[in-house]
């Protein structure tokens, strides 16, 4: 899970591209990047930390040219190093920067066609600097003298047809314009944007429509599936999808947790599909337990909120904000170590004791992926005075790796793995625990629009759109456990 942004403008792009890359800070806490076009030079800033941090005055004020990109990463199963931090920049050929959302599943076979076939060299551990390098190769394959639309497409097609997995990719490329391209599945975001000015007309494609809004671009659609998109130094917008055959199988925890709630992603609205997630969550906790005596609905900060409001509507039961977040703390979720999660959250929120006393709260969160942030907010809704705390996940169990770039962990490190409901209740020390139906969250968000007919269910089905090699998810066991990466920052 990243973000990434890339504008051809009219005007100097890079306050645009920091601002558009901090309303997609949530996507990404490791690393930012932005890389710009100035005229036949590339000028390039990136380094660890949030936005804020890797861009001053001095970094900004170097960032020159009309047309660029930039990214906001969280490491999945690479190293959490400097070095990886994107975007990513090749000088054959034309010179190419290069940003990605998503993981590649055959990383490995590539990464020897790289240096047995194609003579690249990877630098890094990033399959983001792979996928940069069979791009690379694809375009050089082409007429160089005469590079047109065309000759990219087929660049991106074959891209398509070596790479396997999630991504959604933005490259820059040098005296010629921005490309952007999705996989054939569409698992990963891209959405695509115009603004016209006293200048002209520009373009922008991002992880999210609400980057986009918040630079004043109209939003005009969801790249497709397998598309690519060119748009060249000059304005000029070409189109065309590169991959077909593949079914569209968007990552259906982009609504359940990832993205932000007013954003748009295949035409629907994040913040109403979360609605319907409460709704449906409610009208199962009525037929499970009728008599289910909850005093109050009180939703973890804060993306549950949305679902706990129409959860608690739909029972009739007050909605309460039981905990006080702290702004300043990132996305447990994403923090790199189960040490660093286990302080953040207690650093993170706060009870208020008043909304807990001898009563009978429900605690509802967007899901349960380790469950030892969830086993914490119980204890501390029982600390506050809570006489039972009952606990609901409006996503089903988390049971399976993702393997399309959300860190979910090795599966030895899932609650949910391998344990029934009422084990997992234990575990966590609720006194009651629900669970969404996977048929109940695929509608929530299909409501919004039936021409979706299939999601990435992997992390709770365990099925694996783009096939899988058992090997894969060993590998990746080794890779994502908390002390597989405890050992990799010491080391």
């Amino acid at each position: 899970m990243c973000g990434i942004i890339g504008i051809v403008g009219t005007t100097e792009v890079a306050s645009a591209l920091y601002d558009g890359l901090t309303v997609l800070q949530h996507r990404g806490q490791d690393a930012a990047g932005i890389a710009t076009v100035d005229g036949a030079r590339l000028r390039l800033h990136k380094g660890n930390g949030l936005v804020r941090d890797v861009f001053g005055q001095s970094a900004m004020s170097g960032l020159r040219g009309r047309i660029g990109i930039g990214h906001c990463r969280y490491p999945t199963a690479g190293s959490e190093g400097s070095a990886e931090a994107q975007p990513f920049y090749v000088n054959s050929p034309y010179g190419i920067a290069f940003a990605h959302n998503g993981n590649l599943v055959n990383t490995d076979a590539l990464r020897r066609e790289m240096f047995q076939d194609d003579r690249r060299h990877i630098n890094t551990d990033s399959d983001s600097e792979v996928l940069l390098n069979v791009l690379a190769h694809e375009l050089q394959i082409q007429d160089r003298m005469a590079l047109t639309p065309d000759h990219i497409f087929k660049a991106v097609a074959g891209v398509h047809a070596r790479a396997r997995g999630g991504y959604a990719c933005i490259a820059l490329l040098l005296g010629y314009g921005l490309i952007a391209f999705r996989d054939p599945n569409g698992i990963r975001p891209l959405v695509l944007g115009e603004r016209v000015n006293g200048e002209g007309r520009e373009y922008a494609v991002a992880s999210e429509s609400v980057a986009l809004d918040i630079l004043g671009f109209k939003r005009i659609r969801d790249v497709a599936p397998g598309e690519a998109v060119i748009i060249t130094d000059d304005g000029q917008l070409h189109t065309r999808r590169c991959a077909e055959g593949a079914p569209h199988t968007p990552c259906i925890f982009e609504y359940v947790y990832l993205a932000r709630p007013d954003s748009m992603i295949e035409d629907v609205s994040v913040y109403k599909a979360r609605l319907r997630m409460g709704e449906k969550l409610a009208a199962k906790i009525l037929r499970e337990r009728p008599d289910h005596g909850i005093d109050a609905v009180i939703p973890i900060p804060d993306t549950a909120r949305t679902a706990a409001s129409a959860l608690a509507g739909a029972l009739g039961v007050p909605f309460r904000e039981g905990f006080v977040k702290n702004r300043y703390i990132g996305r447990t979720f994403i923090m790199p170590g189960q040490g660093e999660r286990v302080k953040s959250v207690r650093r993170k929120l706060n009870a208020i004791d008043l909304e807990f006393r001898k009563k009978n709260v429900l605690l509802v969160d967007d899901s349960i992926v380790r469950g030892t942030t969830s086993k914490q907010i119980i204890q501390m809704a029982r600390d506050a005075g809570a006489r039972n705390v009952y606990f609901a996940s409006a996503a089903p169990p988390v049971r399976y790796p993702n393997v399309y770039g959300i860190d979910m962990p090795s599966a030895s490190e899932l609650v949910a793995a391998g344990h029934t409901e009422k084990e997992i209740e234990r575990t966590i020390g609720a006194d009651w625990l629900i669970y969404q139906d996977l048929k109940d969250l695929i509608w929530a968000v299909q409501d919004g629009n039936e021409e979706l007919k299939q999601f990435d269910t992997s992390c709770f089905s365990g099925e694996y759109v783009t096939g899988l090699d058992r090997s894969y998810l060993e590998q990746i066991e080794m890779l994502r456990s908390d002390d597989a990466k405890a050992a990799r920052r010491a080391g």
